[in-house]
């Protein structure tokens, strides 16, 4: 069994309902795949990108699960699927956006060459299969925040620094485009 840190965001109502709603039943959904030891609160945070859209509700959950990191993508990519998440838009709305952050400290290089860089450069790089961790964690205070919440513990698998550590690195009007607004019920 191995600790799998997942986040969570939607803006557009979907085949589950509302975004708080279709968090809510992702998080009853990530209890079908193993233990949901710990989620965080609901975060608001502005969207990212050129499509105009409304914000994101985000969260993050840590799940003790027996599946391989490459099997646990495709059920989240499934459960993304059964949420009505339609694919094709970069940095659009969604219903349902479900991402591996982290699987028992497991590193997973990108495939192929050359070492991307900048929000479209991260953008190609998860493009080109499982990475781990997530190219982009410590770059997103949406996903920093809450995972701060579900795992203060939790250092990066390549850097050692935690998500607290990030945060405190981060531009403060950058961290301010993400609030807290309660919990996922």
């Amino acid at each position: 069994m191995k600790m799998a840190l997942v986040a969570l965001g939607s803006n557009v109502r979907g085949g589950w309902g509302t975004p708080p709603e279709t968090l809510a039943e992702s998080v009853r959904r990530l209890g079908d795949i193993g233990e949901v030891v710990a989620i965080s609160g609901l975060w608001r945070s502005t969207p990212f990108g050129p499509v105009a859209q409304p914000s994101f509700l985000n969260a993050v959950a840590m799940v003790r699960t027996a599946l391989s990191p490459h099997a646990l993508i495709r059920r989240l990519l499934q459960l993304e699927e059964e949420a009505g998440r339609l694919r094709g838009w970069s940095w659009g709305p969604r219903t349902l956006d479900l991402d591996l952050l982290d699987h028992g400290g497991r590193v997973i290089a990108p495939t192929g060459t050359g070492r991307p860089s900048g929000a479209l450069g991260l953008h190609h790089l998860q493009r080109r299969g499982l990475v781990l961790p997530h190219p982009a964690i410590m770059f997103r205070p949406f996903v920093l925040l809450p995972l701060a919440e579900a795992a203060p513990d939790w250092r990066h698998p390549l850097d050692g620094w935690t998500a607290a550590q990030a945060l405190a690195r981060m531009p403060g009007k950058i961290r301010a485009q993400c609030h807290r607004i309660g919990e996922i019920t």
